[in-house]
């Protein structure tokens, strides 16, 4: 398998999709390869499964996949930003499944499901650093008229949420986690006696579980790959496996803060008696980090005493935490007394949880951990949810962050689940959102808002109940979580991904009303000309230049897929969550080629690639979208944008209020934004669809409702 070149938005959920908070203890890793070679050992992956088989001949032998520190490494289509080649992926995780399934061994594959508060100060960091990244992906863009090149490798906007149900869709064991992922990995790794855990992850090398290795380092065609050794590395280093934890929370991770360790570190280097002018200063911390830690009695109180010297101001139950965190069911620390065991952490989530409602949260959770589900255990446990950046240029005006965009529809949402107005326990849900002018110092608080007029339709009917009435209700619920409240006969007559990509029209080209003709019949003519093509065939189309804005807008229609997702696990699935995938409806070349086309004022013909079959669909889609927007008083124009490209850096003016972030109120939708953005209404600028214009383009056929 080929890795990717290190560059910016390592792989990471949809909690944190770019990046996993810290991916273990910074420098670890590195320090393995340069410094401990015995450490790092060359392994077969098919001879130790034949050797587990005879060792265990009643167990397959498997292998637990840390899949967020996979993700950037599956990610091989040479395309990635204009909005995913989802199709070429999707094969590419089939290739990667047969490979092992050749050699007998069984996948188990785990995504964070949860962003711990522990974890959520680094979150920030690096999704403020993401931010500087893409801008720097946009201004290349802009400048050559071209993609970057890998060095510059940005994973597409909710690549790890469709990755997860794409290995599901293959018939792979799929698991959402209730915990870090990594402490679930490593905890299913020992209990289910694996053959060893495939990520990139340091942490995995202080867990006391099965093997760690290497997904960077993997030979896909010969199942070769590193194996990295805990046992040499202790070796090395003068201390024991149960040094290891202390080591790592000393280095500094995700529960303990580097800048509070600098003074220690200094202390460690001036007494350390392993110093080498031949090695870097980390290399040099991390040495006398475990020289000092070899000399320490190993107890609580050694612990305390720990506690006591380091300025870990009001918290001074950091280094217990952290060490606490590496410990697994079953497992002891001399440096700590017993500990809360897993069991009893997840009895509490009940007891805590927004939802009190036992049958409905217990569904939810299963479903979460299934990987059937999108986002809403998170909503109903605690009542809060977090999304990534995505690939938007923050100097485009026109165009609203899709956190905002999507906005109103999460606020249905949330109603459906929290059943606003009914006594529910939740009057807002905090949202954890990247975007734009958003300094993530503290989560917004979103009102729900009712999806109908009238009140919001019960959760336990929507999930449990059964009928061809229920069914119906439940279709409707999810179009009126993106405004369409009339039009379900038309789109139940239409293929299921081409009825939500509809849906997903229509709320887009409401919400967002710099929208223009030339866009939407490059969305329309995408679905409809994507149909058949193989993932060969789309790997194979070249194209001449990117356009920036069509960029942003593939990562706005994917983010809206994923929004498409929450609302059918809201509303108990009237659709397949196989329907709503993007390999279903987008591919990013093709939509950048079918923009471009439209933009430039290109023939029907050419668009729909001569297939005089696809003339009619494109005209009855179109319609039923215009109309549907009309009905809004939402009227389309065109603006053709030719060959142009945004190249202009000024920023986007953000509204001073968008920064009250604990307000309980949302201006309602529709309403303007932010300054710079069109929303709704804007001032006539050449031609539009719609009835009384005299240049309006030629009458479709628009099908009844």
């Amino acid at each position: 398998m080929r890795s990717p070149t290190p560059g910016s938005g390592s792989a990471g959920s949809d909690c944190c999709e770019f990046q996993r908070s810290a991916m273990g203890v910074k420098g670890l890793q590195g320090f393995v390869e340069r410094v401990c070679p015995d450490a790092c050992r060359t392994v077969d992956l098919r001879e130790m499964a034949q050797k587990h088989c005879i060792d265990h001949p009643d167990s397959p032998p498997v292998i637990v996949v840390d899949a967020m520190s996979c993700v950037r490494y599956w990610y091989t289509p040479e395309s990635w930003v204009c909005g995913g080649q989802w199709r070429e992926f999707l094969a590419v995780l089939e290739d990667f499944i047969k490979a092992f399934m050749a050699a007998g061994i069984r996948l188990v594959f785990f995504f964070d499901g949860v962003v711990e508060s522990k974890k959520r100060d680094e979150w920030i960091k690096r999704r403020l650093q993401n931010n500087k990244e893409i801008a720097r992906v946009f201004q290349f863009i802009k400048t050559h008229r071209k993609e970057p090149g890998r060095e510059m490798f940005v994973i597409p906007s909710a690549l790890p949420t469709f990755t997860r149900f794409a290995l599901k869709s293959l018939g792979q064991k799929t698991v959402c986690t209730l915990q870090e992922a990594d402490f679930e990995v490593a905890s299913y790794g020992l209990q289910h006696n694996c053959i060893g855990i495939l990520g990139q992850d340091s942490d995995y090398l202080i867990y006391n579980t099965c093997p760690y290795f290497s997904i960077g380092k993997l030979c896909l065609d010969r199942l070769v790959t590193v194996m990295y050794s805990r046992e040499d590395l202790c070796r090395v280093l003068g201390l024991s496996l149960t040094h290891l934890p202390l080591f790592a929370c000393l280095l500094g991770n995700d529960v303990v803060p580097e800048n509070l360790l600098e003074g220690f570190w200094h202390k460690c280097l001036v007494s350390s008696p392993c110093k080498n002018n031949s090695y870097n200063r980390r290399t040099n911390i991390l040495f006398a980090v475990a020289n000092y830690i070899s000399k320490v009695p190993r107890s609580y109180s050694s612990l305390k005493h720990l506690e006591d010297i380091l300025p870990l101001g009001s918290d001074k139950t950091l280094l217990y935490r952290g060490v606490e965190s590496y410990l697994l069911p079953g497992q002891q620390s001399p440096w700590i007394p017993p500990k809360v065991t897993s069991c009893q952490m997840f009895s509490l989530q009940q007891e805590t949880a927004i939802c009190q409602d036992k049958e409905i949260f217990q569904l939810a959770k299963e479903q979460h951990v299934q990987s059937e589900n999108y986002t809403i255990f998170n909503i109903l446990s605690k009542g809060e949810i977090e999304c990534s950046n995505s690939l938007e240029d923050e100097s485009d005006t026109e165009i609203p962050g899709q956190a905002l965009i999507y906005r109103p529809a999460r606020q249905h949402i949330y109603s459906i689940l929290l059943e606003s107005g009914k006594g529910g326990a939740c009057s807002f849900v905090k949202e954890w959102f990247v975007y734009f002018g958003n300094p993530l110092q503290h989560p917004e608080l979103i009102q729900p808002v009712q999806p109908i007029p009238g009140g919001t339709p019960n959760l336990k009917t929507l999930w449990f109940a059964k009928g061809p009435d229920v069914e119906k209700q439940r279709y409707s619920t999810f179009l009126a979580c993106f405004h369409l409240h009339d039009g379900m006969e038309y789109l139940q007559g239409l293929e299921a991904p081409v009825a939500a990509f509809c849906c997903l029209l229509v709320y887009l080209m409401m919400q967002v009303s710099s929208l223009s003709m030339e866009d939407l019949n490059a969305f329309v003519a995408l679905v409809l000309c994507l149909k058949g093509k193989s993932a060969a065939e789309l790997a194979s189309l070249q194209l001449a230049q990117v356009d920036s804005r069509g960029v942003h807008l593939g990562a706005v229609i994917v983010r809206g897929l994923s929004t498409l997702l929450m609302a059918n696990s809201a509303c108990g699935f009237p659709f397949r969550m196989d329907d709503l995938m993007p390999w279903q409806v987008f591919d990013g070349k093709l939509f950048q080629e079918k923009y471009q086309q439209s933009h430039r004022g290109c023939s029907l013909e050419e668009l729909l690639e001569g297939n005089e079959s696809l003339y009619t669909p494109f005209e009855n889609l179109k319609s039923f979208i215009c109309k549907a927007c009309m009905a809004k008083k939402r009227t389309i124009h065109s603006r053709p944008r030719g060959n142009g490209f945004i190249t202009g850096t000024r920023q986007r003016e953000f509204n001073p209020r968008f920064q009250q972030t604990h307000r309980s109120s949302f201006v309602p939708p529709y309403h303007n934004q932010m300054r710079g953005f069109l929303w709704r209404n804007p001032q006539p600028q050449g031609r539009e669809y719609g009835a009384g214009h005299p240049d309006r383009r030629r009458r479709f056929h628009v099908p009844s409702w």
